[in-house]
C-alpha cells in the first residue's frame, strides 16, 4: 500500500470538482490541492505560459511528495500534459483522456459536443482523443470564455449563466449532438443551466467522475491508501479567504481555515 498523497492541481477553483469527485471514488486518499487563484485564468494564456505555469505548480505538489499528479484543468490537461509527462518522473493524469473514452461510449447518433476554455479548443485535444478511439464521430467544439469567471464568482445557475449558455450552446446544440462534454472542471457547477438547456436527450460528460475513475485504474490496488480515511491540504496563490468561502460551496462542506496561501513564484 502507498500512504502518499495524490497531488491536483487547477488555475483555480474548478478543480475542487475533482477533489469531491476523487474522495467521493477512494475516500482513504490524503490530496494535496493547489489552486493557482493568483494567475487565473489559464484558458486565455498562451502555450508556453501555460507550461510554465503547469511546471511550477506540479513542482510544488511534488514538495509534498505526493505518488501522483492530477492536472485538474481542462486547459493545462489539453496543452501542456505531454511535456510534463516527459519533464517529472511521478505518474501524471488530465482530464481529457477519460471523458474521451466515456463520450465514444455513451454517443449513439455519432456527435459530440465539447465545452472547453478557448487554449482547450485551440488545442483540439478532444477532437483528437475521440478521433484516436473512433474516427467516424463527428466532434463540435465550442470555447465558452466567460463559464470561468461565473464560476469563479458563484454564478451557478442564474440568470446571467442561463443568457450565457443560450449564447455558446445555441449553435452547438443545432448541430443535434447526443452527448457534450464539459471539458474543464469549472463547468460541472454549470451543469444543471446546461443541462436544462441541451434537454433530457443529451448526456453530459462529467470531466471530474472520468477523471477519478481513472485514477483508481491508474493507482491499482497496490498503490492505494491503508488508513481509515484521507484528508486534503488546500493552497493557493491568492486570496485565501476567498477560496475558502467559495471552496465551501463547491465541496458541499466548510474549508474554512484550512486553506493556505503560498509563494509559488518559488517554484
Amino acid at each position: 500500500m502507498n500512504n502518499k498523497s495524490i497531488g491536483v492541481f487547477d488555475s483555480g477553483l474548478g478543480g475542487l470538482t475533482a477533489v469531491k469527485s476523487i474522495s467521493a471514488l477512494l475516500p482513504k486518499e490524503n490530496i494535496v490541492y493547489f489552486g493557482d487563484t493568483g494567475r487565473l485564468p489559464y484558458g486565455t494564456k498562451t502555450e508556453d505560459t501555460i507550461k510554465q505555469y503547469s511546471a511550477s505548480d506540479i513542482r510544488f505538489l511534488l514538495s509534498h511528495d505526493v505518488k501522483m499528479v492530477v492536472i485538474a484543468c481542462g486547459t493545462a490537461s489539453s496543452v501542456a500534459l505531454s511535456d510534463m509527462r516527459k519533464m517529472f518522473d511521478v505518474p501524471i493524469v488530465g482530464v481529457v483522456e477519460a471523458a474521451c473514452e466515456a463520450a465514444v461510449k455513451a454517443t449513439v447518433n455519432g456527435k459530440v459536443g465539447v465545452l472547453g476554455t478557448t487554449a482547450t479548443v485551440k488545442s483540439s485535444s478532444y477532437l483528437r482523443g475521440i478521433s484516436d478511439i473512433d474516427n467516424g464521430i463527428q466532434v463540435f467544439q465550442r470555447a465558452c470564455p466567460l463559464f470561468v469567471p461565473l464560476v469563479e464568482n458563484g454564478h451557478f445557475n442564474t440568470e446571467v449563466t442561463k443568457l450565457v449558455v443560450y449564447e455558446y450552446l445555441e449553435e452547438i446544440k443545432g448541430q443535434g449532438v447526443d452527448t457534450l462534454i464539459l471539458g474543464c472542471t469549472h463547468y460541472p457547477l454549470l451543469e444543471k443551466a446546461i443541462s436544462e438547456y441541451m434537454g433530457d436527450g443529451v448526456t453530459i460528460i462529467n470531466v471530474c467522475k472520468e477523471l477519478a475513475k481513472s485514477i483508481g485504474t491508474i493507482l491499482g490496488e497496490d498503490n492505494l491508501a491503508d488508513r481509515e480515511y484521507g484528508v486534503c491540504e488546500y493552497y493557493v496563490s491568492d486570496n485565501a479567504e476567498g477560496f475558502a468561502e467559495l471552496g465551501g460551496v463547491f465541496l458541499e462542506r466548510k474549508i474554512d481555515g484550512q486553506v493556505k496561501k503560498i509563494d509559488i513564484e518559488k517554484y
